[in-house]
């Protein structure tokens, strides 16, 4: 690229965290790396705290500075709304991604847009996660629609996420590219050495189960699966490492009834981007019990660590962990997955899937989606 071109990124950044907001901080990375002039604006406001389930919306960590970051609207402010609108239509950037996870952000979004389209110069494109969300709430739809109606081209990172955008109507160009790797929260260390720093037994196998806890990501399957007697008997623990976002009564009890507490350690927090190298460094393998799933940013935290997985068959988790290959695909349901941890242990294929790991993920770069993002922008009218 001789001169730099203009990329302007709207979505949560620093000083927010969780996965959209990292997913958005390492897209603009990857829009500098590619010699574009990167602003990314995020919010005053992202959710009013009694819409939030955590602990805190905000992040400790140091703010990025290879790009530019203002907070610059409230999602429940429509004077924000019009006011960025009209400055990033004045700044005319060749390229404005949207980044869009819920409906909620429906009416914000899809009004910065509309008003940005009206300089008939700048490229609009919506990076959706989810259209459809796992847990749905009245007046979901509308909300999308309205967010769809605005932007002119999608790039999407699941295709079950592309199914569903069809039901929307949408004859706009759109891609689908894979969710890159999460290759920025530091090497691996050896396992004894990250099991050290975590205080746990190293005569102990650990698996993990990473990330908030919501409903639908199936964490009481996974304690059904600890339960199931050729489980109990491996000397395997498993560590849950993240933040329940949903009531943790029924987990809790769940644990006590089928008598695993000595299976199971919860670190009830959101784990910060320096500690997050030891947990995976830690675990044999990566288990996303989920019930229902589009991508998943832990799947590419995973393939950064060379982790084997075991998944469940939802949504479009199973197009980036091959069965058998890397991991195990299996059903929704606590024996199923019982069966995929007694046979990576019985069959010893952590070395196995962790070389096939090694090589699997070369396909999942940040130069390739930056290309699906460029070729999107050139369809779009």
């Amino acid at each position: 690229m001789n001169e730099k071109k203009k990329i302007v990124i709207i979505g949560p950044v620093h000083p927010f965290r969780g996965g959209i907001a990292v997913f958005t901080e390492r897209l603009a990375l990857a829009c500098v790396e590619e010699g574009y002039d990167v602003e990314v604006y995020t919010f005053t406001l992202q959710y009013p705290s009694i819409f939030f389930p955590g602990k805190t919306q905000f992040s400790d960590a140091k703010a990025p500075t290879a790009f530019k970051i203002t907070r610059a609207f409230s999602s429940v402010n429509p004077f924000s709304w019009i006011r960025l609108g009209w400055k990033i239509r004045r700044m005319r950037p060749e390229i404005l991604v949207v980044k869009f996870w819920i409906p909620f952000m429906g009416p914000c979004l899809g009004t910065i847009a509309r008003i940005v389209r009206g300089n008939r110069y700048t490229k609009i494109i919506a990076n959706i996660d989810n259209i459809v969300p796992h847990e749905h709430k009245p007046g979901d739809r509308p909300l999308a629609q309205y967010f769809v109606n605005s932007v002119q081209g999608f790039l999407v990172m699941s295709r079950s996420v592309m199914e569903e955008l069809v039901t929307f109507n949408v004859y706009k160009p759109h891609r689908f590219t894979p969710h890159p790797i999460y290759d920025h929260y530091g090497p691996a260390i050896p396992k004894a050495d990250a099991l050290k720093l975590l205080g746990l037994d190293e005569k102990v196998s650990y698996m993990m189960f990473f990330g908030f806890i919501r409903d639908y990501k199936g964490l009481d399957l996974l304690i059904k699966a600890a339960a199931v007697d050729k489980i109990r008997k491996l000397d395997l623990k498993f560590i849950v490492a993240g933040e329940f976002y949903s009531d943790a009564k029924p987990i809790m009890n769940l644990v006590q009834e089928l008598k695993v507490q000595d299976k199971v350690i919860f670190i009830n927090e959101f784990i910060p981007d320096n500690e997050v190298y030891k947990y995976f460094s830690a675990a044999d393998a990566v288990v996303q019990p989920y019930k229902s799933a589009t991508q998943s940013g832990v799947t590419q935290i995973a393939y950064h660590y060379n982790k084997p997985m075991i998944i469940t068959r939802v949504g479009g988790l199973q197009e980036f962990v091959p069965d058998g290959k890397v991991g195990y695909v299996v059903e929704p349901n606590g024996q199923a997955i019982a069966d995929a941890i007694f046979r990576f242990y019985d069959e010893k294929k952590e070395e196995e899937f962790i070389a096939n790991t090694a090589i699997e993920k070369l396909k999942y770069s940040w130069g390739v989606f930056i290309n699906e993002l460029e070729a999107l922008a050139a369809e779009c009218k």
